[in-house]
């Protein structure tokens, strides 16, 4: 099962939408999102597109009762879970924070196949040594915003066999997003 994973759109609803547009279109099956989405109009573009969404908050909540209120009449294509949440995707447990220090942490437990998070706008893909001896995938897709980075990222992730692609979007500047 291929997703696409994000975080830090910050209302930047028509980067979020082109990221889960582009991804749909090699074959991803949902989208996670890591926090920091602000506006229920963020999702609207995103939702059109016919994925389940499964996202937390971040630090800069916006307006989360209307996404909640999104998530009650999205027939279950938007999943908003809060701080935080444990779900299986392709038969991986993963666990989805905001927070790098948080993600870090649940990463090192060993409970689950992949931790992602959010926060920095900076892209990371590492093994974590956990303390059952193995490793626990750690990802953060960066910002799909492109906000104080370098560029807009997500990431293209495979769950069966745990590969991550970092992709950047094309410079918002010279397109007109």
């Amino acid at each position: 099962m291929k997703i696409c994973i994000l975080s830090d759109s910050h209302d930047r609803g028509p980067m979020m939408a082109t990221a889960v547009a582009t991804a749909k279109a090699e074959g991803a099956e949902a989208v996670i999102h890591c926090g920091d989405i602000i506006g229920g109009n963020t999702l609207k573009a995103s939702l059109k597109l016919g994925l389940p969404i499964h996202a937390v908050h971040g630090n800069n909540l916006g307006d989360p009762v209307s996404i909640a209120r999104i998530a009650c009449h999205s027939d279950e294509q938007l999943h908003y879970y809060g701080q935080d949440a444990t779900l299986t995707l392709g038969g991986r447990r993963i666990f989805l924070t905001h927070y790098p220090h948080l993600g870090h942490g649940m990463a090192c437990t060993g409970d689950y196949d992949l931790v992602c998070c959010g926060h920095s706008h900076e892209t990371e893909i590492r093994q974590q040594p956990n303390i059952h001896g193995g490793f626990t995938w750690l990802v953060n897709p960066g910002t799909v915003a492109g906000l104080g980075a370098p560029a807009a990222t997500w990431i293209l992730a495979d769950l069966e066999t745990l590969q991550f692609e970092i992709r950047t979007l094309p410079d918002a500047r010279t397109t007109g997003a």
